[in-house]
């Protein structure tokens, strides 16, 4: 077997991988951590640790909604909640817990550097680019998690990504092997092409009306309708409580002067000192002695200005700055002790001050240099301070206020007007919603929907319960119209089944066509086709043919060409001339991509064969029933 097949053969080797890097570390991982446990039943058991029935829905949910963020409209909760990708995901989340249990057995650790610098490197809690430690104390509220509780989730999460890269990463792969593997991806073949498209056989289809009628009687579900429900919305979130918030002119101000340094940056100044120490404590004598050979070390400078660092070098008791001419670099107000401080923003550029007094001793200082600075007016800031006090109440407000809402629409279950009233909510409307979408992202939620059909919902026209959707954020809906399912007509979709029949039957014709003048043309047939221009392509550049075709254009015997080979594809069915092969000797960097490519799949088996060791170490019971259960 060539290094090409291997890597071929294994691709679904190496997706497990990825499947196991990617699946922990989104924003935290899904083993990340306990919420309020309202059911015990355990999903699996690994090595003695249960991952329970909630940590399972969280996983779900998680993946759900990482993939309705990437399909949008297109997104099928059903689709993604079937035995296979339940049991998938499953099995990443027991791959997790094994590889956590090798970590805590051989004492692996994440160092608290690293841990701090991911976490300021998250985009979720940053402003600007800058890590906030507002945002991220407001993003830890909304999931419920104290710092604690994050830390030990993302010192996981980094763990099993550490443990997990450093296994896959660490195949080896002979430089014959590479080279081999590198030689067979440069290399190029000569190629034309006879397409036999099924759009030119459609006339030679021939489609009868008992076959059209076979096929709508065959294929009821393939001309359903849905069950569509027709509801009113009320969404109630922290952004919704935010209008109702009042912050005063004081407040605003209060909290500008305590966070002033978020708005710009503040006036710079660049100094440096001559420093005659006083110990703690000094008598009236010492403090004499030092006051009068500072003053003297202040006339020189003030006749010498030019001989300030030579003086500073000399004569200063500071031992971080005396070496460097008494430089202490930029500052700005808050970063030195008051009386140095206060001197210093008096003080002109090139001015010398007179003695100043500290616990530390007497200071000459000079300034050397100013920064202006840049900073937003009080004015300027308020509507951005105003709308981090609202946000920051409302927060705080949402959850008192989704306990209300909550009892409301189960109370008051024949209207949504109530709680719409108590919190000054708009009653929405949305139609054409089915069990598996629905057109308002609001309510693309798998509880959601199927809450919409529960017999409550339909026949009783029952509000559903408050369900949470989003990070405070929290819906509840009511039914106001049911179209149940149905079969499209016949005389309706009769045409639509022709065209698919004759094009179906097209596509027959084409390929089989195809094949009959392949079967010519190796029989030394000329005429059998008529080719196009001839093109040059390889495994890397493959110039938009198939894999398909790929693979029988580069398995065709080379010994005697021209040499013809065919494939299906979407529109027919294409022949390939390969009238000419060109060994390209690969350059240094085609080697190394290749040798490392071959290195990342030998890693992949090598982890595959570590994890399948832990497995095969460890009990691991599942839990069946639990795992086929659909989501409520």
């Amino acid at each position: 077997m060539s290094p090409f097949d291997w890597v071929h053969n294994n691709k679904r080797l190496m997706q497990v991988v990825l499947a196991l890097v990617a699946l922990p570390f989104a924003f935290w991982g899904i083993d990340s951590y306990q919420r309020v446990m309202s059911r015990t039943d355990e999903v699996a058991e690994v090595g003695g640790q249960k991952i329970t029935e909630q940590e399972f829905s969280e996983a779900l949910r998680q993946q759900q909604d990482r993939l309705r963020g990437m399909l949008g409209r297109n997104f099928d909760p059903a689709m993604f909640d079937s035995p296979a990708m339940r049991t998938e995901l499953l099995e990443g989340m027991i791959s997790q817990r094994l590889l956590m249990q090798h970590a805590a057995r051989n004492h692996l650790v994440i160092p608290d550097g690293t841990l701090v610098e991911t976490t300021m490197s998250i985009p979720a809690f940053q402003v600007d680019g800058k890590f906030s430690r507002e945002r991220y104390d407001a993003a830890l509220r909304n999931e419920r998690m104290s710092s604690q509780m994050f830390d030990a989730a993302l010192r996981r999460d980094l763990l099993v990504q550490q443990l997990t890269s450093a296994l896959a990463d660490s195949g080896l792969v002979s430089k014959s092997a590479a080279s081999q593997f590198a030689r067979l991806r440069a290399q190029q073949r000569e190629i034309a092409e006879h397409p036999v498209r099924a759009d030119t056989q459609l006339a030679q289809a021939k489609i009868t009306a008992d076959a059209i009628r076979g096929f709508y009687d065959g294929n009821p579900m393939a001309f359903q309708v849905p069950e569509e429900v027709q509801v009113e919305y009320v969404v109630l979130s922290a952004d919704a409580l935010i209008a109702s918030e009042q912050v005063g002119a004081e407040e605003i101000k209060a909290y500008y002067e305590s966070n002033v340094s978020r708005y710009g940056e503040p006036e710079q100044r660049r100094a440096s000192h001559i420093l005659i120490a006083l110990k703690s404590g000094a008598d009236d004598a010492e403090k004499g002695k030092a006051r009068e050979r500072a003053a003297r070390i202040l006339a020189q400078a003030r006749k010498s200005p030019e001989s300030f660092a030579d003086l500073a070098k000399k004569n200063s008791d500071d031992p971080g700055s005396a070496s460097k001419g008494g430089d202490v670099g930029f500052f700005s107000r808050g970063m030195m002790v008051r009386q140095f401080e206060d001197a210093a923003f008096r003080l002109k550029p090139n001015q010398t001050s007179d003695l100043v007094e500290s616990d530390f001793g007497f200071h000459i200082i000079r300034i050397t240099g100013v920064k202006a600075g840049k900073m937003e007016s009080l004015d300027q800031a308020r509507p951005e301070i105003e709308r981090e006090l609202k946000q920051q109440r409302a927060g705080r407000r949402f959850a008192e206020a989704a306990e209300t809402f909550s009892n409301l629409v189960y109370e008051q279950a024949d209207s949504l007007k109530p709680a719409a009233e108590r919190f000054g909510l708009p009653i929405q409307l949305a139609r054409g919603i089915t069990r598996q979408s629905a057109s308002v992202p609001a309510l693309s939620n798998p509880k959601l929907l199927a809450a919409f059909f529960a017999d409550d919902s339909i026949k009783n026209r029952r509000n559903t319960e408050a369900v949470e959707t989003a990070p405070n954020t929290l819906v509840s809906a009511r039914v106001v119209g049911h179209k149940p399912a149905s079969r499209r007509p016949f005389d309706e979709v009769k045409g639509e089944i022709a065209a698919q029949l004759a094009q179906r039957e097209a596509l027959a014709l084409a390929r089989r066509q195809g094949a009959e003048r392949l079967e010519e043309l190796k029989k030394g047939k000329a005429s059998a086709a008529r080719f196009g221009a001839a093109k040059l392509i390889s495994r890397d550049n493959p110039q938009g043919s198939s894999p398909e075709a790929l693979s029988q254009i580069f398995r065709a015997d080379a010994s005697k060409l021209p040499v013809y080979v065919g494939a299906e594809s979407n529109n027919g069915y294409v022949i390939y001339r390969v009238s000419r092969v060109i060994d390209v000797e690969p350059d240094d960097t085609r080697q190394r991509s290749a040798q490392s490519e071959l290195g990342r799949a030998s890693g992949t088996q090598e982890f595959k064969s570590f994890l399948d060791g832990l497995r095969a170490d460890t009990k691991v019971e599942i839990n069946r029933a639990v795992l086929e259960k659909k989501t409520q």
